[in-house]
């Protein structure tokens, strides 16, 4: 997947705001549901939304680093789509905090909780974890066409508790939880996301 050098900044930063819109979206299904496999599942219409319209999310979009000719205007890329997913879960989150739907917010709470009292190793590793499947499911869904990696994929590292950087974007931005702590655990997440995304590709190329 090369860089579309056609691409402006501006464009890319929108598609990725849409993109961090479309996983408010798949949280706020999550957070909604009572029944939590329904919710993981569900989560993935964020996602599929994602790749149906070629935004730009960051765990989907790092695994092609290593395949690009020009790492650092691609890397310039992935920096745009990082502030342009946080951005997208910004709003989604204040989106629902002006709504009847707030009472979300509790959920998010426990969620942010449990997170931001973990160990930055375990933070780290389950983050490799979510980074791997993420680039599986996507890639997956380019070569396939087939949605069900995707639902497979989204819903597995939902239940297993995998870290997903932009996920946590928007939980701590709906739960009110920004902090030194929740900046640092989301760099921790986004590095993990990184590395587990760049695995596969790593590896199908060296193999």
């Amino acid at each position: 997947m090369e860089v579309r050098k056609e691409m402006k900044k501006g464009s890319i930063f929108l598609q990725a705001a849409g993109a961090g819109f479309a996983i408010a979206v798949g949280g706020i299904i999550y957070l909604s549901l009572e029944n939590k496999i329904a919710g993981a599942l569900f989560f993935t219409v964020g996602l599929y939304a994602i790749v149906l319209n070629g935004l730009y999310l960051y765990t989907g979009k790092i695994g092609y680093l290593a395949g690009q000719k020009n790492k650092k205007e691609y890397a310039g890329i992935l920096f745009i789509t990082w502030f342009g997913n946080l951005a997208g879960t910004g709003l989604g989150a204040a989106g629902v905090l002006v709504s009847r739907i707030s009472g979300i917010r509790k959920g998010a709470e426990v969620i942010c909780e449990t997170k931001l009292s973990d160990t930055p190793l375990s933070i780290f590793c389950l983050s490799v974890f979510c980074g791997f499947l993420m680039y599986a499911a996507v890639d997956g869904f380019k070569e396939r066409g087939n949605p069900v990696i995707l639902f497979l994929g989204v819903s597995v590292f939902i239940l297993c508790g995998f870290e997903h950087c932009v996920a946590n974007m928007f939980y701590f931005s709906l739960a009110g939880a920004w902090s030194g702590k929740a900046c640092l655990y989301l760099m921790i997440m986004t590095l993990g996301n990184s590395i587990g995304g760049m695995l596969l590709p790593v590896i199908k190329r060296e193999g």
